[in-house]
């Protein structure tokens, strides 16, 4: 815990509420962390391809974190709260009660693979592409949301009813701070559930059909930036504090990065990764990849073309304990994970493909699993642990080769950010791939700081380029231009390696579009 510098009631506090940690981020009017507190979330996994969270888990690990740093700066230094969040990831709740109908069901949960697949074979695909910018995926709120219902006892009659209210973590996060007063999310996090209209950016009547989604248990939508509420009832927090911003993590990353300059395209690197670029208008004819509005920051709005990777930092961590890395802790283990991969010249042709419980984009299929390919009897943990680290980069490589079909991109330099980033193996390695600048914020809670910035917009009334003045500062690593050339050769083994883990389904669509 970092200790308080400033006197003055100026302070924001950000929520970072993610899938393997909560944390409460005290920001100043520099843009400046001087206080944060964090604590492990749990990640359950009851059955194959199933990953969810105990809703009250999140919530009191929230408010625990807030006390901490309200304790840590004092309250009357505190102005308002913002929240960063985990997207996709559903829940359920009793209107009256607020008591959890079923568990939060995160993004990377792939249970309604099934009905994904069942909305695929009745031809919705199309359909629900261009009216949301999303692909059918189990990754999206939507499905979740609908199982949800299906578990409860006359569920969609009751949610129509209003008795049960369906949202992302940033609607679960507000009702419990506002003692269940304010039922709201914002843009960001509902282009996420597959029943945002992207044109009209309200909830679309033919989505809630198809779905079997009630509008009454849906929140009410409000841009990114702006008054969402006040805290109410909660034990160790002062009455009244204004929650003046909710986004979603990876779109938090991208305005804390450069506030959605053209040509900085962001990646987020954790337990899964976000592939992000700033676009001018909603473009839903890219079958590879997600169109979204990246946020609303209460003038305009920004809309974001993107790439969803489940498994990147936890695939690392998945192979880290196969080998036997998980005796290392914290600094040694972040030592290991630098100095194995540098400690071999390349991986001896292993690939490893951690599709763990399904591929993202560009490939969308839920059914595919993880693979290891190439094994040698000279492989040894060096070059598996090198494998699982290059697997990110090539993943990320994936979706920026996408991105190139899209007449408004270009790629300026990738800016990064998250726990993975603070290799400096894996940077150097990804900015040879791709051949441009890697810009790693130096900031490491930079989608806390992004959420801060919207909510001190909305207090202060500032202009961007009185924002611009609160960035932080970026990191490089240059590209090698010959190791550039060398890793396109070897970026084409990775992809015959992810052709030959796809599903059959998905490898002779993919083929049929050639």
């Amino acid at each position: 815990m970092v200790e308080a510098q400033q006197a003055g009631k100026n302070l924001i506090i950000a929520l970072d509420e993610g899938t393997s940690n909560a944390k409460a981020v005290a920001i100043d009017a520099r843009g400046k962390v001087i206080a944060l507190s964090s604590r492990p979330l749990q990640v359950l996994t009851p059955q194959a391809g199933w990953v969810e969270q105990r809703g009250e888990v999140l919530i009191e690990a929230t408010l625990t974190v807030l006390r901490e740093v309200i304790e840590s700066v004092g309250a009357e230094r505190v102005a308002a709260l913002a929240i960063s969040n985990q997207r996709e990831t559903a829940m359920g709740w009793l209107r009256e009660s607020g008591e959890p109908i079923g568990p939060a069901i995160t993004w990377q949960c792939s249970r309604s693979a099934s009905f994904c697949e069942q909305l695929r074979r009745d031809h919705q695909e199309v359909k629900i592409r261009e009216v949301t910018g999303l692909p059918i995926a189990p990754l999206f709120s939507a499905s979740k949301m609908r199982w949800l219902l299906d578990t409860v006892p006359d569920g969609f009659h009751r949610a129509a009813a209003g008795e049960i209210c369906l949202g992302t973590i940033d609607a679960w996060l507000l009702w419990n701070l506002s003692g269940g007063t304010y039922f709201r999310c914002d843009t960001s996090n509902a282009a996420r559930t597959q029943l945002l209209n992207l044109q009209t950016g309200d909830w679309d009547e033919g989505m809630l059909s198809l779905f079997g989604i009630p509008r009454q248990a849906l929140p009410e939508i409000l841009p990114s930036s702006g008054w969402f509420g006040a805290t109410r009832g909660v034990a160790g927090v002062p009455d009244g504090l204004p929650i003046l911003a909710m986004i979603g993590d990876s779109h938090a990353a991208l305005y804390g990065h450069g506030l959605g300059e053209p040509g900085g395209v962001k990646a987020t690197y954790g337990t899964g990764s976000s592939v992000m670029a700033p676009i001018p208008q909603p473009q839903s004819s890219m079958t590879q990849l997600a169109t979204t509005v990246a946020w609303h920051d209460g003038q305009s709005v920004i809309y974001g073309l993107e790439g969803n990777i489940p498994h990147t930092g936890d695939a690392v961590a998945w192979m880290a304990q196969i080998t036997g890395l998980t005796d290392g802790k914290g600094e040694t283990l972040a030592r290991a994970l630098t100095e194995l991969p540098a400690s071999v010249e390349s991986t001896l042709g292993v690939y490893f493909v951690p599709a763990l419980t399904g591929a993202g984009a560009p490939w969308w299929d839920g059914q595919a699993r993880g693979s290891i390919s190439g094994l040698s009897r000279g492989v040894d943990r060096a070059h598996l642990i090198r494998a699982a680290l290059e697997a990110i980069a090539y993943q990320i490589a994936d979706v920026i080769d996408a991105m190139r079909q899209h007449p408004d991109f270009h790629l300026a330099s990738l800016m990064v950010d998250g726990g993975p980033t603070r290799n400096p193996w894996l940077m150097q390695f990804q900015a040879d791939l791709l051949g441009c600048n890697v810009m790693r914020s130096n900031t490491p809670e930079l989608s806390a700081l992004g959420a801060g910035l919207l909510a001190r917009k909305a207090m202060d009334d500032l202009d961007e380029s009185q924002l611009r003045q609160l960035l932080p500062q970026h990191d490089i690593f240059t590209p090698d231009p010959e190791r550039h050339q060398a890793l396109l050769v070897q970026w084409q083994g990775w992809k015959a390696a992810v052709a030959n883990t796809l599903s059959k389904s998905i490898t002779i669509s993919q083929q049929e579009t050639r």
